[in-house]
């Protein structure tokens, strides 16, 4: 009885010290909410058990690392972790094609998806994410015709019109922006899934 009142972050700081069995104690207490999140995104009983066991060895090495600072927070990390690597398994999943950035450079098609499911739904705000970083590294004139075109859904004229450039140069911006998303996204081995 004594062992349930022991708070996440003594444990954490138990087992830092030495003490294994704080982090059975940890797992024991935890392992039903994060399996079953885990499970709620994958829907696979296997996949589960990978990503459920991936979690905490990712946990312990970064606890014997001593790179835990979540002080108080032990449950969101681990969630945070077991999240991300769901979206890695959907990732590498053969299920979810890859863009190979070969032929019209179209990551915006991702954006589109309305029948979204909870797996689809988790890779879309990560690729957003990412969207939105490579967007934020573009030359400011590159930036301002991509947000208006794709974002705001304005035509090269009205875009021509309200940054006081020629149709061409907008065009040429445009064209401009998506090849240097193109080479971010390369030099960042960055995936962005369908």
């Amino acid at each position: 009885m004594k062992k349930e009142l022991i708070q996440d972050a003594e444990l954490v700081s138990n087992y830092i010290k030495g003490d294994e069995n704080a982090l059975a104690i940890l797992i024991g207490r935890h392992k039903q909410k994060i399996y079953s999140f885990i499970y709620s995104k994958v829907y696979d009983r296997d996949i589960t058990e990978d990503v459920f066991q991936d979690t905490f060895i990712k946990v312990i090495r970064t606890l014997k690392r001593g790179k835990y600072n979540e002080e108080g927070k032990f449950l969101p990390w681990v969630m945070r972790i077991a999240h991300n690597l769901v979206i890695d398994h959907f990732r590498k999943n053969s299920r979810m094609p890859k863009f190979d950035n070969a032929g019209e450079f179209s990551i915006f098609s991702v954006l589109s998806d309305s029948s979204l499911n909870a797996e689809k739904s988790m890779i879309k705000d990560q690729v957003e994410s990412d969207v939105r970083r490579v967007i934020e590294e573009l030359p400011e004139d590159q930036k301002q015709v991509l947000i208006m075109r794709m974002y705001q859904d304005m035509s090269f004229k009205e875009i021509s019109e309200r940054t006081g450039v020629s149709i061409n140069t907008a065009l040429g911006r445009m064209r401009y922006a998506l090849i240097n998303m193109r080479k971010v996204i390369e030099q960042n081995n960055i995936v962005l899934t369908n």
